[in-house]
């Protein structure tokens, strides 16, 4: 009994020295990242390369992959056979999601889930790597993808992506590098009718500097295509992918057999119930290179709500045609564009009223009620025809384009009157014909009274004479009657608040005197009117000497009437008539 004991723990001790030193084997083994299947992000219509749906804004899309590897890790002999699987087996659930922002920005996550990995313990290059164990979590990756130009369903839509690594996974179970990876790629895809393609390339960095068998693991160029059909207005794709990656930090490598895994699979993605998609595709590897299999399986399912394009609501029906809004629709609408009234007369339904009938209607009648002729001037449009603009119809107008006046005289009735200031002298020979004058032999005073009102001055015939070189009034008839004249007509219009008494002179002798001159001239007619009842506070005086001239300074006549006085109405808002 004793001996039997003996012998059991001494089986024991063994067993249990043997299991060390596998252990002290196993924790001297580094692993990797195995797996060279990185599904896209969810919502593409492939397995590896992106469709670039990128349509909507905060559209949603989630879903598993499964990615199953038959050897994707094995150690090989001289001959070229398989003399280990490291990795034999390896089940991945790639749990993940993408939302799409603004209608051309994806962000996404993918996690990988090893559910299943078994193989056989391997020794290369003195190092002996032990086979995987399960459960076990790979590195979550994050992801983004911004459109560039194109849009999905077009023939060439082109993005940018970029993928990073966080180290969940675990190096010894063959689902992560230990360390942060990091990918930037183009991409591009498009459709062509029922052809659909896809394809991308770029660089991945790995923080890893390891070797397996004597070729190293490390950064990789990145590239996959895809291309194949859709059926069923797009519900089914159909059609190969080939991905793959080759190491590139390290030169020797690049493209090397064991260094540039290559997988190729067959797959078909059927969208179903509008919003859910099931994915499955089955493929070999095509190269012996780390992590590409004798053969890979896909599954999916994936719940990516179908793209809604929002668009404007829907008219709502338009209510009859009435584009002057007078409630008549135009079908019945005698003037369509112009508001109106409803008749019981078609051709008069919708005008607006016309009470003459004269073809103008009444708010732009200035006779509404009296026909009329069509005028450009709003004060006699539709107005019987006054072609003379004296305000006498032409029907008792005796003299219709010459305006006159009214009298009770068919003969005379709308002629013009020969002699308007009834002074006795006819109009055609009167210089003042509005004003009462008295007959003189020069036909520029004919008819004009000595002084009057007229266009904001107090005119007057004849002119104030002074003394050669002086403001000296020459005493006599011919200034006194002016003067007069002048004072009765302030008098008599008391209206008048501000009288300007204006001096000047022609232009012989120094600009500065005559001013001068001109002033003082100016004042001696205000103080003459002064001192004869005028309020100085109504009067000022003001010389311009040569600066106004109203005739021309090289002819004695000229000269003559530029020496003058003159009597300006200031702030004077009334018109007056001299009595």
């Amino acid at each position: 009994m004793r001996l039997k004991t003996a012998r059991w723990l001494s089986a024991a001790l063994a067993c249990a020295a043997c299991t060390s030193l596998a252990r002290e084997a196993h924790a001297q083994a580094q692993g990797f990242a195995v797996d060279q299947f990185e599904p896209s992000e969810r919502g593409s219509d492939w397995f590896s390369v992106e469709s670039l749906d990128l349509r909507g804004s905060l559209r949603p899309a989630v879903g598993v992959v499964m990615d199953g590897a038959y050897r994707p890790l094995v150690v090989y002999a001289p001959d070229g056979t398989v003399e280990r699987s490291i990795v034999r087996n390896q089940i991945f659930a790639h749990a993940g999601a993408s939302l799409v922002l603004g209608d051309r920005l994806r962000v996404g996550f993918n996690l990988p889930i090893a559910v299943f990995q078994d193989g056989h313990a391997g020794v290369v290059d003195g190092v002996t790597f032990a086979p995987p164990a399960t459960p076990s979590i790979g590195d979550l990756r994050l992801g983004a993808d911004l459109r560039l130009v194109g849009t999905y369903g077009e023939p060439f839509t082109l993005a940018l992506g970029a993928r990073f690594f966080i180290p969940t996974g675990q190096r010894d179970n063959y689902t992560g590098d230990g360390a942060v990876r990091l990918d930037g790629r183009l991409e591009i895809a498009g459709d062509l009718d029922i052809f659909t393609y896809a394809a991308r390339a770029g660089v991945e960095y790995r923080n890893l500097d390891a070797s397996l068998g004597g070729s190293p693991i490390g950064s990789q160029l990145l590239f996959g295509a895809a291309a194949g059909l859709r059926f069923f207005d797009h519900a089914l794709v159909i059609g190969p992918e080939v991905y793959g990656a080759t190491i590139i930090s390290n030169g020797d490598a690049v493209f090397a057999t064991r260094s540039t895994p290559l997988d190729g699979v067959l797959g078909a993605h059927l969208t179903f119930a509008r919003d859910f998609r099931l994915g499955g595709a089955v493929g070999p590897g095509l190269t012996r290179g780390f992590g590409s299999p004798v053969v890979r399986w896909m599954a999916s399912l994936e719940w990516a709500p179908a793209y809604e394009e929002v668009k404007p609501p829907e008219p709502a029906p338009e209510p009859p045609s009435d584009r002057d809004k007078d409630g008549i629709i135009d079908d019945n609408d005698a003037c369509p564009d112009v508001a109106g009234i409803k008749t019981d007369d078609p051709k008069t339904n919708g005008c607006p009223p016309d009470r003459d009938k004269d073809g103008i209607i009444d708010d732009e009648d200035a006779c509404p009620d009296v026909v009329g002729v069509k005028t450009d001037d709003p004060k006699t449009n539709g107005c019987p025809s006054d072609r003379d603009k004296d305000g006498i119809v032409d029907d008792v107008d005796a003299c219709p384009d010459t305006p006159g006046l009214k009298t009770d005289d068919p003969k005379t009735n709308g002629c013009p009157d020969p002699d308007r200031d009834k002074d006795g002298i006819a109009n055609d020979a009167d210089a003042c014909p509005d004003v009462a004058g008295p007959t003189n032999a020069d036909p520029k005073k004919n008819g004009c009274p000595q002084a009057y009102i007229a266009a904001g001055q107090i005119k007057i015939r004849d002119q104030v004479k002074f003394a050669t070189g002086s403001a000296a009034i020459v005493p006599g008839k011919d200034s006194q009657d002016v003067l007069d004249a002048v004072q009765k007509i302030l008098t008599a219009h008391s209206e008048i608040a501000k009288l300007r008494v204006e001096g000047h002179t022609d232009n012989v002798g120094a600009a500065a005197m005559n001013r001068t001159l001109s002033q003082h001239r100016a004042e001696s007619v205000m103080k003459w009117l002064v001192k004869h009842g005028i309020d100085a506070a109504r009067l000022t005086a003001e010389g311009f000497g040569p600066d106004k001239p109203i005739d021309d300074n090289t002819t004695d006549e000229g000269r003559r009437n530029n020496r003058r006085v003159e009597f300006h109405l200031v702030d004077d808002g009334a018109t007056h008539s001299a009595d």
